[in-house]
């Protein structure tokens, strides 16, 4: 008698749930791996990104009286620079930084909404100061804030004066004892006693900590609100009252003492480097221009303007503080280095010629400066203009001072335009302009 075969559902049913797990393995492996490397390309895009905002930056803080006259030469030195740094600008209340005001996208609605009026040796400026501070330190990657005048250049492109802010923990802020008699009150102590009292640049680079000192102060500040104010001058007294006796007044600048002062009284001196990283001129006693005699320091005209002066700027790798008997020696990241970074008081004109030169005071620009004095150079000029404008994609052109027009009608003020410029006619009474030509 013949045995029956033994069914073979099992064996079918254990190749098919075989399968099915195989298939379940293989789907598995399959997601895991799209999930790691979609994980790894999202990472891959985003982390230079992240790198490149988290850079710590410079805040570059402008006290501006309206428009920056500067803002071309400030434009080619930002460029390349856009993740390290940040712009504010402090101008007059109501003045907005727009297309008109400005030709540098950089300073577009930078201006500060809160401004305040600001007068020269009132305590205005150095509220000012704290203005802008405080809106800077609402960007918690600002680690460095630098004063800057609307009157100020840089000496070095962007990357060396980045490079030499960042590469120490200190603030530099010009700052020694004031011996002179005459600036500190005495209505200040016990508040602040004389031996806090300091004198310096108002033209500082601070640490973020430094700046939330300033900005938080509640107990300085008032002070010189009250007793640190400017002495009454003849030319200021058609706005105040003239005073009694002048001679006892306590001549205070309030912005050369602040932050100094302030950073002495908080037991802070320690954490800075006690000079300014910007140049002033203040030696004027060999000067025969009587209007470069004064309080202020000197302002750079268009023939001051030269390499040697730009040069003998750079040159300089000391300080030397007769009232403290001090000689600051600088240095960056351990090694001799120049000690300016920046430069005042310079005009627009003088800034032009600047950049007109060789000097390598920003990293990428050009410049032609043509001085005309006859229609024959004119013409010629004007040939090599258009020959420019052809060859470039962009052009601001500008007529600085005054021109002169066939039928001897005064014209003055500026004159822009983009693209191919309609460059005026000249008549023979022209005595001198400038013509400028920005790419």
């Amino acid at each position: 008698m013949k045995r029956k075969a033994a069914p073979s559902h099992p064996k079918w049913k254990r190749k098919f749930f075989a399968s099915i797990l195989m298939c379940l393995c293989f789907g598995t492996l399959v997601l895991l791996m799209h999930t790691h490397y979609s994980r790894t390309m999202t990472l891959a895009s985003i982390r230079p990104h992240q790198l490149m905002i988290q850079r710590p930056k410079i805040a570059f803080l402008f006290i501006a009286r309206n428009r920056l006259p500067l803002d071309m030469l400030w434009d080619a030195f930002f460029q390349g620079g856009e993740s390290k740094f940040s712009i504010y600008v402090h101008s007059r209340p109501g003045f907005l930084f727009n297309k008109i005001t400005t030709r540098s996208s950089y300073f577009l609605n930078r201006q500060v909404n809160d401004s305040i009026q600001v007068d020269w040796g009132e305590a205005t400026m150095i509220e000012a100061e704290r203005i802008l501070l405080k809106h800077a330190l609402e960007d918690p990657l600002n680690q460095r804030f630098a004063f800057v005048s609307d009157s100020c250049i840089p000496l070095y492109n962007f990357n060396y004066i980045y490079d030499y802010v960042m590469s120490t923990r200190t603030s530099f802020v010009d700052s020694f004892a004031d011996t002179k008699e005459g600036r500190y009150n005495p209505k200040m102590d016990p508040v602040i006693p004389v031996q806090n009292w300091r004198k310096g640049s108002q033209w500082v680079v601070l640490t973020r900590k430094h700046a939330e000192v300033v900005v938080t102060d509640d107990t300085v500040f008032p002070m010189f609100q009250l007793y640190c104010k400017r002495k009454s001058l003849p030319e200021f007294w058609r706005d105040h009252p003239v005073p009694a006796d002048n001679s006892k007044e306590h001549n205070c600048i309030p912005d050369e003492h602040y932050v100094q002062t302030l950073l002495a009284q908080e037991g802070l001196e320690g954490e800075i480097t006690r000079r300014s990283l910007t140049h002033s001129s203040w030696d004027l006693s060999s000067t025969r221009d009587r209007e470069r005699r004064g309080w202020h320091p000197m302002t750079y005209k268009y023939s001051d303007a030269t390499p040697m002066l730009i040069k003998s700027i750079k040159e300089v790798d000391n300080i030397y503080y007769e009232t403290e008997y001090r000689r600051e020696w600088c240095s960056s990241k351990g090694k001799p280095s120049p000690c300016f970074l920046f430069a005042r008081k310079f005009t627009r004109p003088a800034a032009l010629r600047l950049l007109n030169t060789n000097i390598p005071l920003v990293s990428a620009t050009k410049c032609i400066l043509l001085r005309l004095s006859t229609r024959q150079m004119f013409r010629k000029i004007t040939q090599r203009v258009e020959e420019l404008v052809q060859s470039k994609a962009h052009f601001n052109f500008e007529v600085l001072a005054g021109q002169i027009d066939p039928l001897g009608k005064r014209n003055t003020g500026h004159h822009h335009s983009k693209a191919t410029p309609a460059i005026p006619e000249v008549g023979s009474g022209l005595a001198r302009y400038s013509v400028i030509i920005i790419p």
